[in-house]
């Protein structure tokens, strides 16, 4: 597989993870997830963490893998790249795991004194990625192992903190979000 291939491929794959942390920040709002409760004086993950947004950002997740599965002929056959697509259970579990992955990030920042939209470098990058992948390893092992090669979860682990830094960089700048990572 060539360089481009392999970008391709990585990129094409992880989309229902990259889409569902946003869909969530544009449907945020309703019930936290932590209904308020603290440990050790401090909210378990904070307003921030919606149920509506959660649910959202799955289902938006997944419903672009869905459609991904509809266009993968014609956009494979354009770009000359074999464009995976996503069995159901994939499809949901990079959704969820990307909105998991946010939730125990929330979780960690709240255990280590961070308030909501700190900064926290690294896992602010890359946490809805492991838990995306690891969902997704769990739910359907034969499509991961095709898909998520080592050269392919390179350029995922390599692009994926550009890509977060680029796209929140323009949330930030439309107003979408307060804080620019």
């Amino acid at each position: 597989m060539s360089v481009f291939e392999t970008v391709a491929v990585a990129l094409w794959a992880m989309l229902p993870a990259y889409v569902p942390n946003n869909a969530a920040v544009l449907a945020g709002g309703g019930s936290p997830i932590d209904a308020g409760r603290t440990w050790n004086g401090r909210r378990l993950l904070g307003d921030g963490k919606t149920w509506r947004g959660t649910a959202i950002g799955t289902l938006a997740g997944a419903a672009l893998a869905l459609g991904l599965n509809a266009v993968a002929p014609e956009v494979s056959a354009a770009v000359g790249v074999d464009l995976p697509t996503f069995p159901l259970a994939a499809a949901l579990a990079l959704a969820a795991g990307a909105m998991l992955g946010d939730i125990a990030a929330s979780f960690l920042k709240r255990r280590t004194g961070r308030e909501r939209g700190a900064s926290f470098p690294g896992l602010d990058q890359l946490d809805f990625v492991v838990f995306a992948l690891l969902l997704a390893f769990l739910a359907a092992p034969s499509w991961f192992g095709e898909v998520f090669t080592v050269p392919v979860l390179v350029v995922v682990f390599v692009a994926t903190p550009v890509l977060h830094l680029v796209t929140n960089g323009i949330a930030y700048a439309l107003g979408l979000k307060n804080e620019p990572w």
